[in-house]
């Protein structure tokens, strides 16, 4: 295994000169020994470059990428000797699965019986013991994914595994099963694993520590909770959630915070001027009418999805309507829809946003 670091900006034109002609902006980031990550981000984020540039596949157009300190910005996959899987099945369709498991050890010369050894391991921990002697061309493509995920795996010399989005062919349930059995894979070989997703719940559910990525910027590194709890960018707090994180325009001033044409008293310091004020779903209550730090909003949808009740309210003037997502108990009496209710807008969850980034 290896700590990589990077220092890099990275650009596809010969001659960038504005942010936009960047597919990863200038970033300095390490990614230890033995962790569990995730580049999570949309399509076109710039997070399968970064993956690239780690295994060597791309040069950075700027910057180094060093392994254990050492520079390998121009040395090859086989030179860092990292193991990658790709979105699609990456095997050998004539050979059978223990053959595939075997084929990177083969090549390095192991013992046959090491080979045997490691190769039974793997396949256990895939669930695939019991097809070892079968042909990979027979098989699903699940089960094509689960031969390619083991390839990746079954080397212990490896400096890190790269995964590029392994899981998009395979069928949901299937996907919940092998996130669990990769994050018990990785505490169990303590293998340094990268995985690019566009899948909040792939990222979270794998990852120790997740890289939230948007147009070619890696905006905040954190724990899931620290990702949920304290958006570090309104990305973030967009982003993550299901649904993301209510935002409201606001302006703060002499004490106090207009929102929406209500003026609210704030117990905290907050600069003068233009502001976002961010509470997520789960954290914005419904209060008695008058509250402090609640405003009035008009019911515009209740949803019951089960084990939550999904509450749409509007702000505002029709034409400049603010919309709030409120997450409500199963259990409780919400009011009809056109009906006027106050939610607590103001709690030790909200944050507040000055040019998208939090403020302390």
């Amino acid at each position: 295994m290896a700590c990589i670091e990077l220092d890099l900006a990275h650009s596809y034109l010969p001659k960038p000169r504005q942010d936009s002609d960047y597919a990863l902006l200038p970033l300095t980031m390490t990614f230890d020994d033995g962790g569990a990550y995730a580049l999570l981000g949309p399509s076109g984020c710039g997070k399968s470059t970064m993956l690239n540039i780690m295994s060597g596949l791309l040069v950075p157009s700027q910057g180094q990428v060093r392994f254990d300190g050492r520079d390998v910005t121009r040395a090859t996959p086989q030179q860092r000797n990292i193991a990658q899987v790709f979105q699609f099945p990456v095997i050998y369709d004539t050979m059978t699965v223990a053959e595939n498991l075997a084929f990177p050890l083969k090549n390095r010369k192991l013992p046959e019986e090491r080979i045997r050894q490691r190769v039974g391991q793997i396949a256990e921990m895939l669930e695939m013991s019991g097809q070892l002697n079968q042909r990979a061309a027979g098989l699903s493509a699940d089960a094509k994914q689960k031969i390619s995920l083991g390839r990746g795996l079954v080397r212990e010399d490896v400096a890190a595994v790269l995964f590029d989005e392994p899981l998009t062919v395979i069928d949901p349930h299937l996907k919940w099963q092998l996130r669990r059995k990769l994050k018990q894979i990785h505490h169990e070989l303590k293998l340094t694993l990268i995985y690019v997703t566009h899948d909040q719940v792939e990222a979270l559910t794998f990852a120790d520590q997740v890289v939230v990525m948007t147009r070619g910027r890696a905006v905040q590194v954190g724990t899931p909770g620290q990702l949920f709890e304290r958006p570090q960018h309104a990305f973030v707090g967009h982003f993550i959630g299901s649904p993301g994180m209510n935002f409201l325009p606001c302006k703060a001033g002499g004490g106090q915070l207009t929102v929406a044409g209500h003026v609210l008293p704030v117990q905290r310091s907050l600069p003068d001027g233009a502001l976002q004020l961010g509470v997520r779903p789960e954290y914005l209550a419904l209060a008695a009418a008058g509250q402090s730090g609640a405003l009035p909003c008009t019911v515009a949808r209740v949803q019951d999805v089960g084990t939550y009740q999904m509450l749409t309210a509007t702000i505002g003037p029709p034409t400049h309507a603010q919309v709030l997502k409120v997450r409500c108990t199963s259990a409780q009496q919400l009011p009809a829809v056109g009906e006027t209710v106050w939610l607590q807008v103001l709690g030790e969850h909200t944050c507040f946003y000055q040019h998208e980034e939090l403020l302390a």
